[in-house]
């Protein structure tokens, strides 16, 4: 599968704009789980601009 680095960029919710991975979804993911986080774009904006990426911020976010 081709990744469209320009599409991704284009969608991508993370507000950490100068991220050497931004638009290099496979690249954002693999990262974040090697730290035991997830990627931006799991979480939603208001959760997303705190740059807290860890498992427990994803429940709280999606339990409220």
């Amino acid at each position: 599968m081709e990744c469209d680095i320009e599409k991704n960029k284009a969608s991508c919710t993370c507000t950490y704009t100068s991220c050497s991975r931004r638009g290099k979804c496979c690249d954002c993911v693999s990262s974040h789980r090697s730290r035991g986080e997830l990627p931006g774009c799991f979480f939603p904006p208001e959760y997303e601009r705190t740059y807290d990426r860890s498992v427990d911020n994803f429940i709280r976010a999606h339990s409220r």
